[in-house]
């Protein structure tokens, strides 16, 4: 976010919004304001997800702004998703990064995650609650200590991690990956189709939630679409240590673009789980998982 705004000249607005109930809310505030209508309407689900961050465009954005959404990973499946219910946005772009929007459970990753997030869940929560009860400053050690083969790693990750290790926190981001591995099946090629000229995706070399060969039929499958397979070795959780080189990318993809791209708003769609810039962390449900 940070080296978008600035490559832009700081002439453009840049929103990041978390996925819902990933963060822990100021002690003013609670989780949800209602917790059996929050129940009800699954809020924390991957439906929830996708209404929560159109209910922060309805809010909080003008509705005649025009938009270049940014989703990694799940995101990715969020803004299809977004596009779908209110084709009315005035979307210029939309950047898909390391793009899980298929057959998530028949990838790599989701073999070993599956039956983890879907089957073994109640057991995930035990160590999870046991961590939340750590003093925050160790879990910022163990956090540093799990990251420390990362020769290059963002060192504003960890605070995020941190928050994210909360039991709430954990486990809305346990919960949703395990919706995750159940719904995102079959890749939506109606919305694809309908918007192709306004997506560009870009899929990782080594991507264990994402393979190449989903990169391959994509590009099969819409001849004339905009796919790029990484050539730098980029890891799915690039944020971890790649996050000023993605967003140099990013820029220079919309540079490229057309006339109509001088002015837009740029949209982080659930790449953000903090809503400050220097704590934005993408989609970090997957990046917990799969650090390669």
């Amino acid at each position: 976010m940070q080296t978008l705004h600035r490559m832009f000249g700081y002439r453009h607005p840049v929103w990041a919004v978390s996925h819902a109930g990933h963060c822990a809310p100021p002690d003013s505030m609670d989780m949800v304001e209602d917790a059996s209508s929050a129940a009800e309407g699954d809020v924390f689900g991957l439906n929830g997800q996708i209404e929560h961050k159109l209910a922060f465009l309805r809010r909080h954005v003008p509705r005649d702004t025009s938009l270049v959404l940014v989703g990694h990973s799940i995101g990715c499946y969020i803004i299809l998703d977004m596009m779908k219910r209110n084709p009315e946005l005035k979307i210029i772009k939309s950047i898909m990064l390391f793009p899980t929007i298929e057959r998530m459970a028949q990838t790599p990753q989701g073999k070993v995650m599956t039956p983890v997030l879907c089957r073994l869940r109640y057991l995930v929560y035990l160590p999870l609650f046991l961590l939340s009860l750590l003093p925050d400053g160790l879990k910022a050690g163990l956090v540093r200590l799990v990251f420390g083969g990362i020769s290059s790693l963002d060192h504003t990750v960890v605070q995020p991690t941190v928050g994210l290790l909360s039991g709430d926190c954990a486990a809305n981001a346990v919960y949703m990956g395990g919706q995750e591995m159940r719904k995102v099946l079959e890749r939506d090629n109606i919305t694809i189709k309908k918007n192709l000229e306004k997506l560009i995706f870009y899929y990782g070399a080594t991507d264990h939630w994402c393979p190449v060969g989903y990169y391959h039929d994509m590009k099969q499958d819409f001849p004339q679409g905009d796919f790029r397979l990484c050539e730098n070795g980029f890891r799915h959780a690039f944020v971890l240590d790649a996050g000023r080189e993605v967003a140099t990318l990013v820029f220079e993809w919309m540079s490229g673009g057309s006339g109509n791209m001088s002015s837009p708003s740029i949209y982080s769609s659930a790449v953000g789980h903090e809503l400050s810039a220097s704590r934005t962390h993408a989609g970090f449900t997957s990046d917990l998982m799969d650090l390669n």
